[in-house]
C-alpha cells in the first residue's frame, strides 16, 4: 500500500515538472518575436545587428537633417551625441515630431539604414523615454533639466 502511494506521488511530481518545462517551452517560442531591444546610435554603429533583426532604436532627430519626400515617406538621422544612423519611415509621423526631439523608433538595419516601421515621439517639453535619457547620459550628451 505504501509502495502505491510512493509511486503515485512520484509520478505526479514527474508528470508537474514535465508540463513546467513544456510550457515554459512555449512561452518562450511564442514570445521570440515579440522581444524588441533597444539599441543607441552609438551601439548599432560599432556593432551592427543583422538585417533581420526587429529593435528599438532612440535618440534625438538630428537638426538639418529631416527631409520630407513623396507621399509619406520622411528620412532623418537619430543621433546620440556619439554617432548618427539614418533612418526611413515611410507612414504618417506624430505631430510632436520634429528636429532636435526625441524619438524612439521600431524596425530593421538593413544597408546602413533603420528602416522605421513605427516612430514614437515625445508628447511634452518635459517627457523623454526613458532609454533615450540613458543612451545620452552614457555618451555624456543629456543634462537632467530638473537638477
Amino acid at each position: 500500500m505504501k509502495s502505491l502511494k510512493k509511486q503515485r506521488r512520484i509520478q505526479i511530481i514527474v508528470l508537474a515538472f514535465v508540463t513546467l518545462a513544456i510550457s515554459t517551452g512555449l512561452i518562450g517560442y511564442a514570445m521570440r518575436d515579440g522581444i524588441n531591444f533597444f539599441r543607441s546610435p552609438s551601439q548599432v554603429v560599432q556593432d551592427p545587428p543583422a538585417a533581420t533583426e526587429v529593435f528599438r532604436i532612440g535618440g534625438l532627430v538630428e537638426e538639418g537633417s529631416l527631409i520630407r519626400g513623396q507621399g509619406e515617406t520622411v528620412s532623418f538621422n537619430v543621433t546620440d551625441g556619439g554617432a548618427s544612423v539614418p533612418v526611413v519611415f515611410t507612414g504618417v509621423l506624430p505631430d510632436l515630431f520634429g528636429e532636435n526631439q526625441g524619438m524612439v523608433g521600431m524596425g530593421k538595419y538593413v544597408g546602413g539604414v533603420f528602416q522605421a516601421t513605427e516612430i514614437l515621439a515625445k508628447h511634452d517639453e518635459e517627457y523623454m523615454p526613458k532609454e533615450v535619457i540613458d543612451a545620452l547620459k552614457e555618451q555624456g550628451v543629456y543634462e537632467d533639466p530638473n537638477s
